[in-house]
């Protein structure tokens, strides 16, 4: 995700140097080194282009945090750009059981799940995790990219389908590209066009994948509508909830839980623990015949160092929270509410989002650049979203709300977003 930069950080790249000549035996004067391209060349002239372009992605560093507050260059930033959503990643109960499990266990797990790294806090936070989903069983992963990709490698192949929304996350593209499988991208939330590319392919094995809630613009799948469409087509429904985790359904247990979906209507269940549940990691739920296939194939979970024992445990302290502390989602709810009440009552032109991801569609990069460099001047922290992560002429302030922000963190947000200066008009539907 592009991270808006500091306001003090260094001016545009210089083009990188000419690749080096050389005479030499065997070689006109002033040949070429060699005339197969250099990779290091390339990927310097691609950074270059695109710093040409205002689109450089930069890293800030946060040097403290506090709830909502932020430290960077010795500034404290009110943040808008956390996916913590439920204010849990600070929670004394998090902290307390990492440090139990740290003290019992040490830092490291050591090896990979299958070899000796799979200790007693990874089969504590599955079976937790699995109930929570009504799940049959669910399986630990290091990151939501490595959850996607070993997936959809284990359960893909050449001459398959995978359908895809065309605003899905990038894991879930990749996924699908380093499967093999041919993949096709209908419009946004089109369940119309899905169900064409599907039948486009009727003897072939097909994969339905939908985030949860689309992680740039906020707005919920139509899960319904699409379990019922893999029902009709006998296709498979993947749905990524990495946004959807611990903010949706009546405890928490995402938007699948929200849509009435059992397990059966949808059979693969991806989701993070870094983002509502404040810890890091994730997971994949589903079926005692899912699991077991993704032992045996989903190679990013083979192959990889099993994530800390404690933090784990942490993890498992968060679900619990996250399930009975329902008025964390009630106070989210009602942040969400006052924010898009009082940015209506602006004008400004915020997406059609019912979830803590607020995007402000500004279109113009630069404008978007801009507006988040004037925040910051003011102390607040918002992220600017501008193209590749979203297409041309649609970039935005991607403004995420939280738990821990109170009526007057927001109420200062609403009135910096008032003092910008107005958006050209955008084109397409807001």
């Amino acid at each position: 995700m592009p991270i808006t930069p500091s306001l003090h950080q260094a001016s545009k790249l210089e083009p990188p140097l000419p690749q080096a000549t050389l005479g030499g035996e065997g070689r006109g004067e002033g040949a070429t080194l060699a005339s197969r391209p250099d990779l290091l060349e390339r990927l310097a002239i691609q950074t270059f282009e695109r710093d040409q372009a205002n689109l450089r992605r930069r890293l800030r560093t946060i040097e403290h945090a506090e709830g909502p507050w932020l430290e960077s260059d010795g500034r404290r930033l009110l943040g808008f750009c956390s996916n913590d959503y439920l204010g849990l990643a600070q929670h004394p109960q998090l902290i307390a059981a990492l440090k139990r499990a740290a003290d019992d266990e040490g830092v490291g797990s050591g090896s990979a799940h299958l070899i000796c790294g799979h200790r007693r806090e990874h089969a504590q936070l599955e079976e937790a995790l699995a109930e929570w989903t009504g799940r049959e069983r669910a399986l630990l992963f290091s990151t939501g990219y490595m959850a996607n990709l070993g997936t959809m490698q284990a359960l893909l192949a050449r001459g398959d389908l995978c359908v895809q929304d065309k605003l899905n996350h990038a894991c879930l593209l990749d996924g699908a590209r380093l499967s093999g499988a041919e993949l096709k991208r209908y419009p946004h939330a089109d369940v119309d066009a899905a169900s064409r590319q599907l039948q486009s392919w009727p003897k072939a094995a097909a994969l339905l994948a939908t985030d949860g809630v689309f992680s740039m613009d906020g707005d919920v799948a139509p899960l319904a509508a699409l379990a019922a469409l893999c029902a009709r087509e006998h296709a498979t429904l993947m749905v990524d909830d990495a946004h959807g985790l611990g903010v949706l359904g009546d405890d928490g247990a995402g938007s699948v839980r929200a849509a009435g979906l059992s397990q059966r209507e949808a059979p693969v269940l991806m989701a993070t623990l870094g983002k509502s549940l404040g810890c890091s990691g994730a997971f994949v739920a589903g079926s005692a015949a899912l699991i077991d296939g993704l032992l045996q194939f989903a190679r990013p979970y083979i192959y990889t160092t099993a994530m800390p024992p404690a933090l784990a445990a942490a993890a498992c302290a968060a679900v619990e929270i996250a399930r009975h502390e329902s008025w964390r989602r009630e106070k989210l709810q009602a942040t969400i509410a006052r924010f898009r009440t009082g940015a209506a009552q602006l004008g400004l032109p915020l997406m059609d989002s019912p979830s803590a991801i607020q995007p402000l569609l500004l279109g113009d990069a630069q404008a978007a650049l801009e507006a988040a460099q004037a925040l910051e001047q003011g102390g607040l922290l918002v992220t600017a979203i501008r193209p590749p992560t979203v297409p041309q002429g649609r970039a935005r302030l991607r403004i995420t709300l939280s738990a821990a922000h109170t009526d007057e963190h927001i109420d200062r947000l609403l009135d910096a977003l008032a003092a910008l200066p107005k958006p050209a008009a955008t084109s397409g539907p807001v």
